[in-house]
């Protein structure tokens, strides 16, 4: 069984990117499902009904979040009938939408897919992830074929943390948010895929996405700018992840990456 993870879509050049590019993985790396971050694909500022749908129709299966997940405010309206776009589950308990999900692939595997949001460095500051996930994991059905984690995350400590917590009981942990991808791919000693950040897919001629002159006028004058998304051709930068469906265990884990 074999998964695509792609990280963070930012605006433009990143969803076309993944458009262009997402049949070819597919094909090349027998996908049997695709998850991808969207809380900065709506112009780098969060997600609308008409873009998750776009998603859906390019075949993507499930969408994940992060703190951006409310930025364009009719997500929350349309995310409480959307049971394959999450937001972090470690949200108060009356927040729209929900954490988690499972999806029945072609072949008859099910698998879960859960979204968390760090502590550490994050805004909003939301319920413990740790104790959040293994709420989650409590309810998820016991027959799964497999379970994948986006931890959305600032703190590479907090989020090599939370893949050594969840060592040996999902698939795998990928890490969201910072934008950057780490090179620490790797199959955890208990059978857990595990990446720091997967990163973004946009523009890299940019500052994490943004406008280069516009990000230094902020760094350098310490004034107010408004960030714009950065003009150019996008990257994508994600991960396929090998399952075993009646292990539910990792593999294998690879960085890809397309332009």
């Amino acid at each position: 069984m074999n998964v695509l993870f792609v990280g963070d879509i930012v605006a433009k050049p990143g969803r076309r990117v993944l458009f262009d590019n997402l049949d070819d993985i597919r094909t090349r790396h027998s996908i049997d499902l695709v998850i991808v971050n969207v809380e900065n694909a709506a112009g780098g500022f969060g997600i609308t009904e008409d873009l998750a749908d776009e998603f859906r129709n390019r075949g993507v299966d499930v969408m994940t979040t992060g703190n951006h997940v409310w930025d364009k405010s009719e997500a929350l309206e349309f995310i409480t009938n959307s049971n394959d776009l999450l937001r972090p589950a470690n949200y108060p308990e009356g927040t729209p939408g929900r954490g988690w999900t499972v999806t029945t692939l072609k072949n008859g595997n099910r698998v879960g897919v859960v979204n968390i949001m760090g502590a550490v460095f994050m805004h909003p500051t939301l319920d413990c992830p740790f104790r959040c996930v293994d709420a989650v994991l409590e309810e998820m059905p016991s027959d799964l074929n497999g379970i994948i984690v986006d931890f959305h995350a600032e703190a590479t400590s907090e989020k090599v943390a939370m893949g050594w917590h969840l060592d040996g009981r999902v698939s795998a942990v990928l890490g969201t948010h910072t934008h950057v991808p780490t090179a620490d791919e790797r199959l955890l000693p208990a059978g857990t895929a595990f990446l720091t950040d997967a990163g973004m897919t946009g523009c890299y001629d940019s500052v994490i996405g943004m406008d280069v002159g516009r990000t230094l006028k902020r760094f350098v004058h310490k004034t107010p700018m408004r960030l714009e998304v950065a003009r150019g051709k996008g990257t994508l930068r994600g991960a396929v992840i090998h399952i075993d469906p009646e292990t539910g265990l990792g593999t294998h884990i690879e960085r890809v990456t397309a332009q």
